[in-house]
């Protein structure tokens, strides 16, 4: 059982969320003629992960104005779209919300359904931009009928895959895959952080950026299983994409995941929650405090 995930690393049109729909569309083609089993797209696609002048006035109200619900033109036009390739689309846009638009995520399967809508729980709070998006409240995973058998999805967004704890809840949820959409330059310290979140859980990771000249490009996948049958170390990555713009495939063998899953340590093997108390505390000391940040 192999699981292809289209990393569709793009460069964007900005707030034209005509032409952002069309290349959009354009991409996931290419991924189904590829053999994909869902396609990824990289962060806020809707309007490009692009926000406010803070300068200009009336920037805010005319940003947030770039949100859409489920009921809007560019999520059902996709839905539209999985249903028509039998492909799974994971979508994302700045969604409206009360209060402040969401950094979103839709999980849409091949039959057209969206089985979730992530927002992104650990917003950038210190920007101007994304410090006035709603953050996401939880983490889901969900059960995905694709034509090469069932998988268990989560999703993160960006910042969330820097800190641990979003990967850890989706792994305690029962995630096999995570799909993570991303906005910003990944380099050595971010891609280890990354390949670290699927082999401490024991999961498969798909990370997908935006092409220069928005960002760097190197979108990238890596598998959970890190050593071979003579406990030699194995390379866990499955593919890196360089800065341009392409459809980049990562298959992930999810019966040696599983398998690798069964029989090693991590996890949730021999963690010790009775020990973990202080990872729920609201309390923030020197030297972390931000006047930003939000609990």
């Amino acid at each position: 059982m192999n699981i292809k995930i289209a990393l569709l690393q793009m460069s964007s049109h900005k707030f034209d969320q005509e032409a952002n729909l069309n290349k959009g569309e354009v991409f996931c083609r290419k991924a189904k003629t590829m053999g994909a089993d869902i396609a990824l797209f990289p962060e806020m696609w809707n309007v490009g992960y692009t926000f406010f002048d803070p300068a200009q006035p009336g920037g805010v109200e005319a940003w947030a104005a770039q949100a859409v619900g489920p009921e809007d033109q560019y999520v059902r036009h996709f839905t539209g779209l999985a249903h028509k390739l039998d492909m799974a689309i994971a979508l994302t846009y700045l969604e409206k919300w009360s209060g402040g638009p969401r950094n979103s995520v839709s999980l849409i399967d091949r039959h057209g359904e969206i089985l979730f809508t992530y927002a992104k729980v650990h917003t950038c709070e210190w920007e101007d931009g994304e410090g006035s998006c709603t953050p996401g409240d939880d983490f889901y995973v969900t059960t995905l009928d694709t034509g090469q058998g069932e998988v268990k999805i989560g999703a993160m967004i960006c910042f969330d895959r820097e800190h641990p704890e979003s990967a850890r809840v989706l792994m305690l949820k029962g995630a096999e895959l995570i799909l993570t959409p991303n906005a910003c330059n990944l380099e050595e310290h971010r891609l280890g952080q990354f390949k670290a979140r699927a082999y401490e859980n024991m999961l498969g990771v798909a990370m997908t950026n935006y092409a220069t000249p928005g960002f760097n490009g190197h979108s990238v996948a890596f598998h959970p299983v890190a050593f071979g049958e003579h406990d030699e170390p194995l390379d866990t990555k499955v593919v890196e994409a360089g800065e341009e713009e392409g459809v980049y495939l990562a298959e992930f063998n999810m019966s040696q995941i599983r398998t690798w899953r069964e029989q090693e340590v991590w996890g949730n093997a021999f963690r010790k929650p009775r020990c973990y108390g202080n990872l729920t505390s609201l309390d923030v000391e020197y030297p972390f405090k931000r006047s930003k940040s939000r609990r």
